[in-house]
């Protein structure tokens, strides 16, 4: 369920991609150096936008740098490093770590149980620097799991319990605008969800595995699900534009009213080959 909050790349200019790439090898990089080589694999260009929606919120003095590394080895990468960087690398082990034990539990891929061994190494850490994210993560991904082996034919169960995750991890200081990250945590978090089922409505039927529209007795309807969608970002930019955001403020429009879509779509043309 996650990988939906990418930049849509063709409308961004030269500076605001290598900004984008210079936060996305930030976090890679933070991921190594606080957990291991191996770990850098699950990395999400969802965290890119975690970090990037924080850090122009609080603005944090960022260093920087460029240099090449074992998965760019020929070409040195841009790259910064600041306080939302690290959380963003933390968070992103976090969710790996259950993202990978719950491939391990439903299909019994070996390399899921691997990864899930490689980032659960880390996981104690991450734990103690950040409890209360942590236990949102652990909570809804067994409710979720629950409710999926229940057959929850409620979808909106479903999206409110991952939007809740989301929620926990947009809010890193609880301060002023903790209300208001929750709420646009909780809405995007719906959007993903939802997002998925629709676009894994068909892989999901033929191989009889679990969907919330599938539960509910529905035959495919793209039009439904887009409205559900499209209710949901509203309320996510709705709450976002709320938030006093100047730096990289075009970059993270691009993101919530362009890039989710295009992501989107192209996962669901990808599904129907």
């Amino acid at each position: 369920m996650f990988g939906y909050v990418t930049a849509n790349l063709q409308e961004l200019d030269k500076a605001q991609k290598l900004r984008y790439n210079a936060v996305y090898c930030g976090i890679c990089r933070q991921i190594r150096e606080r957990a291991n080589q191996l770990s850098r694999l699950g990395l999400s260009y969802d965290m890119a936008f975690l970090a990037l929606l924080l850090m122009s919120l609080y603005e944090p003095e960022e260093i920087s740098g460029d240099r090449a590394c074992a998965l760019h080895p020929i070409r040195p990468k841009k790259w910064v490093d600041n306080e939302f960087v690290r959380y963003a690398a933390d968070m992103n082990v976090a969710l790996a770590y259950y993202n990978a034990l719950d491939d391990w539990h439903d299909d019994k891929k070996l390399t899921a149980r691997l990864m899930a061994g490689a980032y659960g190494k880390h996981l104690a850490e991450i734990e103690a620097r950040y409890p209360r994210q942590c236990r949102a993560i652990e909570r809804c991904i067994r409710e979720l799991n629950a409710l999926e082996q229940e057959n929850c034919d409620n979808p909106d169960t479903c999206a409110n319990c991952f939007g809740t995750l989301m929620g926990e991890l947009l809010v890193y200081h609880q301060d002023m605008w903790a209300p208001i990250l929750r709420d646009m945590g909780m809405a995007l978090g719906r959007f993903v969800y939802l997002g998925d089922a629709a676009r894994d409505y068909r892989r999901d039927k033929k191989k009889h595995k679990y969907n919330p529209y599938l539960a509910m007795g529905l035959q495919e309807d793209p039009r439904r699900w887009r409205e559900y969608l499209v209710l949901a970002m509203a309320k996510c930019t709705q709450e976002f534009e709320k938030l006093p955001l100047v730096q990289d403020k075009a970059l993270l429009d691009n993101i919530l009213y362009s890039g989710v879509w295009t992501h989107f779509r192209q996962k669901k043309q990808e599904e129907r080959h």
